[in-house]
């Protein structure tokens, strides 16, 4: 009987026993699989690279920009409630106010301003407080004993603050007006101690008739005037 050559048989069994060595020295050092080399890595960066989360961080807030204070603005409005009419001249740090219902209660008032406040100060106790801007002054205005909110666009003349010193009936007078932008107006005319509804006022021409007689008005500044006219 003749005996085939163990040749082949034992290149099979070699082969078994070198690929069992590879796969345990894999396991031992922790890989497990071969690395992929060529355009299998390059496929597997690109997936890597396109899944990537895009940014999530958004620009910054931009706040609204504060309308400044004006150097020089007038106001007229009405209180809040009250019946009475405000009038504020803002000129060049300094601000000159009248409240007035148009009968009995009434004051002007004065001051300086910083950064848009007001602060102002008037006879018997008068003052006003608040804050403005290019379009509106608001605030708390306290007069003969009564205390007012208040708020007020700006005025273009006609509108605005107004005052005359007439003689009246041989005595010292004083009368203060406020225009509104839509054309009304209230005022008193003060002689002595006492007061009234002041007589209409031509805002265009800036004059009056008290007592029978013409008196020019004056346009209020913050420059012009006291606390206590």
């Amino acid at each position: 009987m003749t005996m085939k050559s163990p040749g082949p048989l034992f290149t099979l069994l070699a082969g078994v026993v070198l690929a069992g060595g590879i796969g345990i020295v894999n396991l031992a050092t922790g890989t497990g699989v071969a690395p992929v080399t060529g355009a299998a890595s390059a496929v597997g960066a690109a997936s890597t690279t396109a899944a990537a989360p895009p940014s999530t961080s958004a620009a910054p807030k931009q706040e609204a920009p504060v309308a400044a204070a004006p150097a020089r603005a007038d106001y007229a409005g009405r209180v809040t409630g009250g019946g009475a009419s405000v009038a504020v001249s803002v000129r060049d740090g300094h601000a000159i106010a009248y409240v007035c219902d148009g009968k009995k209660v009434e004051a002007w008032l004065q001051g300086v301003t910083v950064g848009g406040k007001l602060d102002l100060k008037g006879a018997k106790n008068a003052s006003l407080t608040g804050s403005f801007d290019a379009n509106a002054v608001s605030g708390t205005v306290t007069a003969a004993g009564k205390t007012y909110q208040f708020s007020a666009p700006t005025a273009k003349k006609p509108a605005g603050l107004y005052r005359a010193t007439p003689a009246v009936k041989g005595k010292a007078g004083k009368v203060g007006w406020i225009v509104q932008p839509d054309g009304s107006q209230v005022g008193i005319l003060t002689t002595g101690e006492e007061s009234v509804a002041a007589p209409a006022l031509d805002a265009a021409a800036g004059t009056a008739t008290v007592d029978g007689a013409p008196v020019t008005a004056e346009a209020v500044s913050g420059l012009a005037g006291n606390g206590d006219f």
